[in-house]
Formats: structure tokens, C-alpha cells, sequence
């Protein structure tokens, strides 16, 4: 019941730029943030104990930590 579902996000997929600023290395760097954050959160809400952050040599990013994960049930309200 704490998991608000959002209806409508076709535009969000079609033009993520307005969500997060750019498409570019800038858009990027918000969704890093924003993934670290959310570790960050864990830990200072005491679910977390460790975060890693990687940067591979591709480019990418890999964020981990030990922290209690995404949702995965089913939600009441979509099934």
C-alpha cells in the first residue's frame, strides 16, 4: 500500500529528456545520482549496511548494495 502506480508513462519513454534533463552523459549523471541516492537512504534508514559504485571501462555503471531491493510483488491495485 506505500507504492504509489503511476498511470500514463508513454511520454516518459518517448521523451525521457524532460524527466531527466538529457538524453546525454548529463542524464546520465541524474540517474546515477538518483540510484546512489536511493542507496544512500537504505543505509541511513538502516536496511543497508554496504553500497558499491563501479564505473566500468565501457561507460557504464553499476551501483549494489545489501539494502532490501525494488518491489517485486503484485500490487493490489494492478495485479
Amino acid at each position: 500500500d506505500d507504492i504509489t502506480v503511476l498511470e500514463g508513462l508513454e511520454p516518459v519513454r518517448k521523451r525521457p529528456g524532460m524527466y531527466i534533463g538529457s538524453t546525454g552523459p548529463a542524464g546520465l549523471h541524474h540517474l546515477v545520482y538518483e540510484v546512489v541516492d536511493n542507496s544512500v537512504d537504505e543505509a541511513l534508514a538502516g536496511h543497508c549496511t554496504r553500497i558499491r559504485v563501479l564505473l566500468e571501462t565501457d561507460g557504464s555503471v553499476v551501483v549494489e548494495d545489501d539494502g532490501r531491493g525494488i518491489p517485486c510483488g503484485t500490487h493490489a491495485k494492478t495485479g
